[in-house]
């Protein structure tokens, strides 16, 4: 049986109007009731009908479709009402419909109802989210797979070998004196252990590309005061975002400027110029631009022909040596020379940095793209781990493997342990 939050809900679904068409959205059990009053009769389901809205006072004509319990998107009873995009026809439809009963629906409850009827896992949840947020085409194809259930069924996986080998262990500790069960455990059963720790880690391995998928690659511009890197920056980008002047240390925070290359989201970070300074703005600015380096995932060195270049550390580490200014005269032992008051060297620039990002993504959207993603599977390795190391002691062994189905649920947001007796049962002729 599907839960029941007890009220029902309304809220425009589609964007703020004016707009061609608005979609306004109801769930909860006095659906069918309100949506009878408000078009004459429930339509039926999952059929388009155009309808009055309005029966005292026609508000508008649009069409009205109805999903039953369980088969919706909440697992509520749900309609959606199709209508034209007017500011003032919304605004009283939602009105006519609060007065019959329902309520304006708090952010994201739509979602959250879909969660508690078991319609969504948090994993999934979290894919719809960044769908809705995705600006890039990689993104959005990382996000929908994460919405159409890739993980979830990747996790359902591991969490089905974890009950299977909970249900062997546990069997010899609960029932020993059975005749059924054997007293030693299979001598795979480590080796089992140990492959389901491997492919968690495979896994885990594709966390770093699916944070820069979804975050976007940070690409650093760092160099020495006036080196010309927010006009560098406002070239890369195309508009005037930064405060561009000729005296140093104009900047003194890390301004983020997102770019989409090919689409892939990069963040082009403009930092302080690194030098020693009695000024604590300015030496404020350049710890933040250290730790913003730190950071990055790619870092451009700039070297202008005017402007003394450092001996810093970074100037070696970084990825690429970029020569600015190129206008006022040529740098060497770059990689790139670019002059940004003219846009020359730009394009090269850009296949440089896409070329550096590339290798930090790849061809296929990665599962794992979130830091509790990261934490979970961190801590069901380590219990694996452990639990293969306690395989002499079945009572500390099993633990470990329940302490690997926890990080496992409280990923997807469930934790149902009584499913580990079902499989028990399944498992073994036990209770005959």
């Amino acid at each position: 049986m599907a839960m029941r939050s007890g009220d029902t809900i309304v809220a425009l679904s589609s964007g703020a109007p004016p707009s061609g068409v608005a979609v306004i959205r109801l769930s909860g059990p006095d659906v069918t009731d309100i949506v009878a009053k408000i078009v004459g009769t429930v339509p039926q389901p999952r059929r388009l009908t155009l309808r009055p809205i309005g029966q005292d006072s026609m508000l508008d004509r649009g069409l009205v479709a109805f999903f039953p319990a369980p088969h919706s998107f909440t697992g509520e009873d749900c309609v959606e009402l199709q209508v034209h995009g007017s500011p003032a026809g919304v605004r009283a439809i939602l009105k006519l419909v609060i007065a019959q009963g329902a309520r304006l629906a708090k952010a994201g409850e739509f979602t959250r109802r879909a969660f508690e009827n078991g319609k969504l896992d948090l994993v999934e949840i979290e894919g719809l989210g960044d769908l809705l947020d995705a600006e890039t085409e990689n993104q959005r194809r990382q996000a929908l797979a994460r919405f159409e259930g890739g993980l979830s069924q990747r996790i359902d996986g591991w969490r089905h070998q974890l009950l299977d080998l909970r249900a062997e262990i546990e069997a010899r500790l609960d029932f020993s004196d059975e005749g059924d069960v054997a007293d030693s455990l299979p001598d795979s059963f480590g080796d089992s252990i140990l492959a389901l720790h491997a492919d968690i880690a495979t896994a885990l391995a594709s966390a770093e590309h699916g944070r820069i998928v979804r975050e976007g690659v940070r690409v650093a511009l760092a160099g020495p005061p006036n080196a010309g890197k927010s006009s560098l920056l406002n070239a890369l980008a195309r508009s005037d975002i930064a405060i561009v002047t000729d005296e140093a240390g104009t900047t003194r925070d890390v301004r983020e400027v997102p770019l989409d290359i090919d689409g892939q989201l990069y963040i082009l970070l403009d930092l302080a110029g690194l030098r020693d300074s009695d000024s604590k703005a300015e030496a404020e600015g350049v710890r933040r631009a250290r730790q913003a380096i730190a950071q990055a995932d790619i870092v451009l060195w700039l070297v202008a022909p005017d402007i003394a270049d450092s001996d810093d550390p970074l100037r070696q580490a970084a990825d690429l040596r970029v020569g600015s200014k190129a206008d006022l005269g040529a740098v060497t032992g770059v990689d790139v020379e670019v002059a940004a008051s003219t846009g020359a060297g730009i394009t090269e620039l850009l296949a440089l940095i896409e070329a550096i990002g590339l290798t930090k993504t790849t061809g296929e959207p990665a599962l794992i793209s979130r830091e509790r993603d990261r934490l979970a599977l961190v801590a069901a390795m380590e219990a694996l781990s452990m639990a293969a190391e306690q395989l002499m002691a079945p009572e500390l062994a099993a633990e470990c493997l329940r302490t690997a189905s926890q990080a496992l649920e409280r990923l997807i947001g469930r934790l149902d342990a009584e499913r580990v007796l079902d499989r028990l049962f399944t498992s073994f002729c036990i209770g005959k």
